[in-house]
């Protein structure tokens, strides 16, 4: 497995994208569970019949594509490959010097608005990310390997993990967080997601309101086909500041109006290309039980 892995990192987007597009069809057609997801949560969020066809296809391009990002050269640019779109909302974020959040649901390729962020400020802002390792040792390096490069600091999600970003935080670096996933038993709250209720993180406002950092809406857009020729790319990352409004929301001592405006803004992002995110992961099931707890992120935050 890992030699088909880094046999195809060396495979061009032209050729992964439609064998990726191709996997995500079968896995729709051979997993009962995964279509189930897929049409019941699309049809939460009002999507169409055509969005939800494109997100089948864009869920199998996402694991295509990840040998070719995990296997990128560090001392390779992604120059041309990677346009932008409201970075100077990071550029202004930064310059207040009081640390920054980036915020990024699993959208597109997410990969990318790490690696694209770490070419661009990584110098500047170093950006601390958690991931959860896999349970495969050769992926598991492979990972750690990909993710931890110049300007990225990767970290995993454990207590250590939440230390690392504080500190981060506090030196007024960046922070990466994926709120769109269900948080371990005691580290979240139910609240509104497209209209129903699921388990959602109280880490990420919880750092917000204890650090008074800034907070950056990302995504990145994935480019394929005809799209990538016409723009001359392969993905565009899009950034926008939360409002004051929202930032003052988001590090509410009100749990439920905290939460609340985390899924808001992550709804908005996602309607911005619904079509490109992972509508077959099960959001709203409940929370799995964990050693870390929201009380130890409270303790280490007052740390």
């Amino acid at each position: 497995m890992a030699r088909l892995f880094f046999m195809l990192s060396s495979w061009p987007l032209a050729l992964l994208h439609p064998l990726g597009a191709l996997l995500g069809w079968l896995a729709y057609a051979l997993s009962p569970s995964y279509r189930r997801h897929v049409r019941a949560h699309t049809r939460q969020a009002g999507l169409s019949r055509w969005q939800r066809w494109q997100a089948v296809a864009h869920a199998g391009r996402m694991v295509a594509e990840l040998p070719r990002l995990w296997g990128w050269p560090r001392d390779r640019l992604l120059g041309e490959r990677v346009q932008w779109q409201g970075a100077e909302a990071i550029d202004e974020a930064l310059n207040q010097a009081k640390g920054l959040i980036i915020l990024t649901p699993h959208q597109g390729c997410f990969e990318m608005v790490a690696m694209g962020y770490a070419e661009r400020f990584g110098a500047r802002a170093p950006m601390t990310a958690l991931y959860r390792p896999a349970r495969q040792p050769w992926l598991a390096q492979v990972m750690v390997d990909a993710r931890d490069r110049p300007g990225i600091q990767a970290s995993p999600a454990t207590l250590a993990g939440v230390r690392a970003m504080l500190r981060a935080l506090k030196r007024g670096e960046t922070v990466g967080i994926l709120p769109d996933q269900v948080p371990p038993d005691g580290m979240g709250a139910w609240a509104p997601f497209f209209g129903r209720s699921a388990y959602t993180m109280t880490m990420a406002p919880k750092l917000v309101a204890q650090t008074g950092c800034a907070v950056v809406l990302m995504r990145g857009e994935r480019l394929s086909g005809l799209a990538r020729w016409r723009r001359g790319c392969e993905y565009v990352l899009h950034a926008q500041r939360a409002s004051a409004d929202d930032e003052a929301a988001l590090a509410s001592s009100d749990t439920a109006q905290s939460t609340a405006t985390l899924n808001r803004l992550m709804e908005s992002v996602i309607m911005q290309a619904p079509e490109q995110y992972l509508w077959g992961y099960n959001r709203y099931k409940g929370p799995r039980a964990e050693a870390l707890t929201s009380a130890d992120v409270r303790g280490e935050a007052r740390s």
